[in-house]
């Protein structure tokens, strides 16, 4: 019988991953939050880190002239294993982690699956200043004990979700966008019709979509006209924004 994996002492950092002319000087940072199960303490797997890469450096290219550092965390654990919540307990311990070493720089929590769950749950720490969650897992739950939304106050929050995820539930994410609009006005939702739980259909209208957030959040440059408009339109509108196609190269203002 195979000896279990013992999971990781902390959760880690590691290098930021760097685009050609990046400077020394860190104005901003994302963290890149992988994906991950349900349930497990096992270690997490390499290709849950290696995947989040390509998505990194796209990132840290949009941001070069800006100061951005983007890291993809490392977990504990590969599972969110309920109420303990460690991908995001491992997210706030990463916060930590970028004061230590970055000082006061603001951050940006960037998830996908299970990791835009942690992203979502996490905002509440002090250097978060916004959060991206694509096709956040989100279990159903009893209507007593919903996913919370109060940490998302003051946060600048955008969820994105294809409309043929059969992975998990997009009708979710809108419920929980739906619920955080109401306290919070700087939350928005972009669907991306036909596309999965992957987003790769569109891969690179949604890598757009997430620089011009990212940016604008975190460098408080423009945003594009759509991520403008949905940020302020009142639901569903600004829920329920289809992503367009060539997002990204005719759409910036």
């Amino acid at each position: 019988m195979g000896q279990r994996a013992l999971p990781l002492s902390d959760p880690r950092l590691g290098r930021a991953v760097q685009a050609a002319g990046a400077t020394d000087e860190v104005s901003g940072v994302v963290l890149l939050l992988p994906d991950g199960r349900a349930d497990s303490h096992r270690r997490p797997s390499t290709l849950s880190y290696a995947a989040q890469l390509p998505f990194a450096r796209s990132l840290a290219r949009a941001g070069v002239g800006d100061g951005l550092a983007v890291h993809v965390l490392h977990y504990r654990h590969r599972g969110w294993n309920a109420d303990d919540a460690h991908p995001a307990e491992d997210a706030a311990r990463a916060a930590d982690e970028v004061q230590r070493r970055y000082g006061d720089v603001p951050v940006c929590l960037v998830g996908h699956g299970m990791g835009g769950r942690a992203a979502l749950r996490a905002a509440g720490h002090g250097a978060v200043t916004s959060v991206l969650a694509m096709a956040p897992w989100l279990p159903e739950r009893a209507a007593a004990e919903p996913e919370p939304v109060k940490q998302l106050v003051g946060r600048r929050v955008l969820i994105v979700h294809g409309t043929n995820d059969e992975r998990t539930d997009p009708e979710l994410s809108y419920r929980l966008a739906e619920r955080a609009k109401k306290s919070n006005r700087d939350t928005c939702r972009f669907e991306v019709h036909s596309d999965g739980n992957a987003l790769r259909q569109h891969r690179s209208e949604v890598v757009a979509l997430a620089a011009d957030f990212v940016r604008g959040s975190l460098f408080a440059r423009s945003y594009a006209r759509p991520v403008a408009d949905a940020l302020a339109a009142p639901p569903p509108l600004g829920l329920r924004m289809p992503l367009a196609a060539g997002f990204g190269r005719s759409l910036r203002h």
